[in-house]
């Protein structure tokens, strides 16, 4: 799956705010996220961040 800067995903499990989706803001050999609850930025390695997102919103 392609995704872009902007981007919505659901990941497997909740955030600890209760929401389980994420905005993309960077993308590289890691992928920056933001959640949509409470805007905590998280980095994750690409391999990671591909493994638990499920779907594009």
């Amino acid at each position: 799956m392609e995704y872009n800067i902007g981007d919505i995903v659901k990941t497997k499990k909740e955030h600890p705010c209760g929401s389980k989706e994420w905005e993309i803001i960077r993308i590289g050999v890691d992928f920056k996220l933001k959640c949509s609850g409470c805007k905590h930025v998280v980095i994750l390695p690409r391999e990671k961040a591909i493994k638990i997102i499920t779907k594009k919103v």
